[in-house]
């Protein structure tokens, strides 16, 4: 793990000083989820949990409180303290554990994850009821996974309808994402490190696929060769479902069959970005699958990358994701009107988002622990402007149909270019430049 316990244990006080005094927090992990019959899929953290804890265990609950007068009696020895922690994980089972893997322990959590105390999950439902008892706010999850839910409502209901044993249910509840993903949204230099080792892995599957295609092979197998590379580098899950579109293929923007042979002629679309210690690359490149552009793919392409590049000048400190669109968008409309794709002024194109029938989708998105990643992207209905440590891609495109009224040359052309990038002091830092753009530096590396 790259992120240490200090961190793990800062994150989860910053929560706690920024929530009402005399609050419990409850944070619950992922369970497992069944595939069919008696499988089950991959195991995937809850991305939150994962965000104050590093635990990669499933059925656990993650407790925290404020209330400065808090003494669990639970506990032996009780402890009181300004603020208080606790994990509830699955215990030690030696029968289970054969089949299904180790487990981390009650006995061993509070130290291993930096809690105050640390319990059984299967004693939750009658534990948390002295645990919320005499705190006034509740934070959880509005979202969470309906088990969890039923659990948080009967600790509840059973503290409210207990008056003779003078308990005193929280009367407050607040939906503990929105503090909690503002916290995610500025990445720490320990999370960009990881986050620069996916992209890095990511950029060399990339350029592995590069150099193994060609006509006559097939989508799926360009995925298998960049499966293959995440894996071999310690990174063994993508963050998404990979896409491999090659000729028409590309203009349908998640596309995942990946089924179709590749054609010489065509150019193929792959994006694709690996998982490493929960966070997300995602790169998209578009080349041509006999590793030479053609003329009409050649403009179109260098058309998508000039407009990424203007984007890029403008995504920086106190900028705003709306105006480095803004930037992109013009470069490409003023590139369609000279090919003759859009009709009339370059403004009125502007105007009216005619642009929209060949680049239908935003220019980026926060990334993350999740590849979609929590924040907002308004405040108080205003573009949000962007701070140090926000990570984030910039993927422009363009996507003609084979239905679109243009010259046939241009019909099934679908190119997209995508960056992971962090904001910085100076601007940005693109930290999937290890995998070759440039028209010259595509067709070098595949000429190789």
């Amino acid at each position: 793990m790259t992120i240490s316990l200090s961190e793990f244990q800062e994150r989860r006080a910053r929560l706690l000083s920024q929530c009402e005094p005399n609050s419990i927090c409850i944070v619950a992990a992922s369970s497992l989820v069944t595939r069919s019959n008696d499988t089950e899929y991959p195991f995937r953290q809850n991305s939150d949990f994962w965000y104050l804890t590093g635990f990669n265990e499933p059925n656990a609950f993650l407790i925290l409180s404020n209330n400065a007068f808090f003494k669990y009696d639970g506990a032996s020895p009780a402890v009181e303290k300004e603020t208080s922690s606790m994990i509830f994980v699955q215990a030690s089972d030696a029968h289970a554990e054969i089949w299904h893997g180790r487990r981390l322990g009650v006995d061993n959590a509070a130290n291993k994850l930096g809690t105050d105390l640390a319990f059984d999950v299967d004693d939750i439902d009658e534990e948390l009821v002295d645990i919320i008892d005499g705190h006034k706010h509740l934070y959880f999850s509005f979202d969470a996974d309906p088990l969890v839910e039923s659990t948080i409502s009967a600790a509840l209901a059973e503290c409210r309808n207990a008056p003779k044993q003078s308990r005193v249910a929280p009367s407050n509840m607040h939906d503990i994402q929105p503090l909690l993903h503002a916290m995610r949204l500025l990445k720490s230099d320990a999370e960009i490190m990881i986050m620069q080792r996916a992209a890095d892995i990511s950029a060399m599957a990339h350029v592995r696929a590069m150099i193994f295609c060609q006509p006559g092979k097939f989508e799926y197998q360009l995925e298998a060769e960049i499966h293959h590379e995440f894996a071999m580098q310690s990174a063994r899950s993508p963050a998404y479902g990979t896409i491999v579109g090659s000729g028409e293929n590309a203009c349908i923007l998640h596309y995942t069959e990946n089924a179709d042979e590749l054609s010489s002629g065509d150019l193929v679309l792959i994006d694709a970005g690996c998982e490493l210690e929960g966070y997300a690359a995602d790169i998209t490149r578009t080349f041509p699958v006999n590793g030479k552009f053609s003329p009409v793919q050649k403009v179109l392409y260098q058309l998508v990358l000039d407009s990424q590049h203007a984007a890029l000048e403008q995504l920086k400190p106190g900028n705003t994701i709306s105006q480095a669109m803004q930037a992109c968008v013009r470069v490409i409309v003023e590139g369609l009107v000279e090919l003759g794709i859009l009709s009339g002024s370059i403004e009125k194109n502007i105007e009216k988002e005619t642009w929209r029938s060949y680049f239908m989708h935003g220019l980026g998105h926060w990334l993350g622990l999740d590849v979609h990643d929590v924040g907002i992207y308004k405040i108080d209905n205003a573009d949000r402007p962007l701070e140090v440590g926000m990570v984030m891609t910039v993927e422009p495109g363009i996507y003609i149909p084979v239905s679109a009224n243009v010259d046939d040359k241009f019909k099934g052309i679908g190119i997209r270019i995508e960056d992971d990038i962090v904001i910085t002091v100076g601007g940005n830092h693109i930290m999937t430049s290890k995998v070759p753009k440039a028209v010259s530096e595509i067709e070098a590396l595949m000429a190789s």
